[in-house]
């Protein structure tokens, strides 16, 4: 079965903590591709995780380390 949607999940620094969680609970589920920054920027350091690709149970998933300036609501901005 092919995915039509990717979901994607918005955190606040512990994007590879979440997926490498998800991975190792529920059946076919993995980390993907981990994408680091290159090089210092204004709110991190070079190596840190930006993003991060993962499935669980078979769907794509994407978590981005977003930061805290996106808090969860009910309604879009």
């Amino acid at each position: 079965m092919i995915s039509k949607n990717t979901i994607c999940l918005w955190y606040d620094g512990t994007a590879l903590d979440a997926a490498t969680f998800y991975a190792e609970t529920f059946p076919d589920s993995a980390v993907g591709a981990v994408l680091r920054a290159p090089g210092d920027y204004p709110a991190g350091k070079q190596g840190d995780v930006l993003t991060v690709e993962f499935t669980v149970m078979g769907i794509p998933c994407l978590g981005p380390n977003g930061g805290p300036g996106g808090k969860h609501n009910e309604a879009p901005e």
